[in-house]
Order: C-alpha cells, then sequence, then structure tokens
C-alpha cells in the first residue's frame, strides 16, 4: 500500500500510541500485501500492534473486529477477498470500532456487482485500484474501449463496468502488439531487450519498464469511496464516487479522515 496518504492524514495523530492492525484472510493472495504494508508501516516509523489471520470459510467477522477494537489502533489494514470483504465491510460499519482509516488491499469493492451489492457501506474505505474514470486517468482511447466493452458486458455476463480489469488488460495487449510489430516476430529476448528500452502508449497512458520487468513508475491507484447512496451502478460510472487520492499525479480529490466523516452526512 502507498503509504503517503497515510503518512499526511495521521501526521497530527498519535501514530506510534495507536499503531495499525492487520487482518487478513489465511490465503496465498493476502500474504504479499501484508508485507508490503509491514515494510511501509517500518519505512514510515508506524508500529504494528497486531497481525492475525482468519480462514475463507468465516462467516461472523464480529469476533475478528472485536479483537482489533481492543487493540484501539488507528489504521485497519485488511487484506480480503470477495465474500469475506463483504462481511468485513458489513461488520465494521455495523461495529462501535471506528478506525481512522480502514482499507488497503481489500479484494471485491473493485468489482461492479461487490459495489452495487454493499452501497453505502463502502463509504470511506481507503483501497487499491489500477484505473479510475477521473480526469487526469482519461487517456486516449480508454472510454472508446470501455463503451465497446460495456455494450456486450450485460449479454455476456461479466462485470457491467470493467473499470478493473479492462484498461489494464488491453494496455498489456497493447504492449506486446507494439513490441511485436517492432521486433518482427516472438522472440522473448528480442522482446524483452525491445520492452525495457521503449515508452508505450496505451489507453492505460504511457507505460514503461525498469531493468527486471517491473513498471519504471508506481502505477497502483488509492481510491476512497465518498458519497456512494443506495445501490445504483449509475453512480459509478463516472469518478464522483471513487476519489484518487493517491498518487498525486492522479489524484482526483482529497481524502477525507478519518473514516467516520466519509459516512456522517449520509
Amino acid at each position: 500500500m502507498d503509504c503517503s496518504a497515510v503518512r499526511s492524514s495521521l501526521s497530527s495523530t498519535t501514530t506510534r500510541e495507536t499503531p495499525p492492525w492487520f487482518p487478513s484472510a489465511d490465503a496465498e493472495f493476502s500474504r504479499n500485501p501484508v508485507l508490503g504494508a509491514k515494510a511501509n508501516a517500518e519505512k514510515y516509523g508506524i508500529k504494528v500492534v497486531h497481525e492475525a489471520t482468519y480462514p475463507l470459510s468465516t462467516e461472523d467477522f464480529n469476533p475478528v473486529i472485536d479483537a482489533v477494537a481492543e487493540t484501539g489502533s488507528d489504521l485497519l489494514f485488511l487484506c480480503s477477498y470477495l465474500d469475506d470483504s463483504i462481511g468485513l465491510a458489513r461488520t465494521i460499519r455495523s461495529h462501535h470500532y471506528r478506525p481512522k482509516m480502514v482499507g488497503g488491499a481489500v479484494i471485491g469493492p473493485q468489482n461492479t456487482a461487490v459495489k452495487t451489492t454493499l452501497g453505502p457501506l463502502l463509504n470511506g474505505f481507503v483501497n487499491y485500484e489500477y484505473w479510475a474514470p477521473v480526469p487526469k486517468m482519461m487517456f486516449p482511447g480508454v472510454q472508446e474501449l470501455l463503451n465497446t466493452y460495456q455494450e456486450r458486458a450485460a449479454d455476456a455476463g461479466v462485470d457491467l463496468l470493467g473499470h478493473y480489469m479492462v484498461p489494464l488488460a488491453y494496455a498489456q495487449m497493447q504492449v506486446i502488439t507494439q513490441a511485436v510489430e517492432a521486433t518482427g516476430g516472438f522472440n522473448d529476448e528480442s522482446l524483452s531487450a525491445y520492452a525495457r528500452e521503449e515508452t508505450f502508449p496505451t489507453v492505460m497512458g504511457d507505460v514503461r519498464f525498469g531493468v527486471k520487468g517491473e513498471w519504471s513508475e508506481p502505477r497502483v491507484l488509492q481510491i476512497q469511496f465518498q458519497g456512494v447512496s443506495g445501490h445504483g451502478v449509475g453512480q459509478f460510472q463516472n469518478g464522483s464516487r471513487q476519489i484518487v487520492v493517491s498518487p498525486p499525479e492522479s489524484s482526483s480529490g482529497e481524502l477525507v479522515f478519518p473514516y467516520a466523516e466519509a459516512f456522517a452526512a449520509e
């Protein structure tokens, strides 16, 4: 998780006295985000007060959040997946515990069906995305791509909006296409060498890679759900309900802090 928004928002609070707590699903996918969150916490001098896992079969999340509440931590970093993301969101909202920030690596709210299922329960959550329909991310071709996708999505029985994966997947194919055309074939060494040196114009903007194949600049967004009302899908079509708070070059608004303030006006 990019801790810049966390660091700036918690700078005037007692982050060292009331540190973060990491509940995560007992599964492979959650382990790397937890390691990254712990590394960022150490980097910025934020003490981790506790961490625990729960089985994917968990249905009652009250004991999980009860344990978090006992710590009084400011930052609740979740690593959850679909059904447990829904269960945790419902439990957190109904619980008396009010951390200053909630979210992190929650898999599920990127999906339109989960967005519409949870509706206002998402308000205040800060979570990762790869693309969002905000002004700074309306790169050439991306809206046309999504228009075409969304025209077919309902009949195909797939995500109605496609914001999470469609631009990213299409951009990946654009990179491959450009590299194949430039090198004249499918030789792995030639493709790798070309990809390390070139800039690729895509629907995700210009993409460059580092020496190990990583993005040369961080591209994962941190968004906060704000102003979600009801369960209609239309409100998620634009960026008015998912505010990009990090990185700065992609931001579309300000972080609402603390967490409870994001739903106080509902």
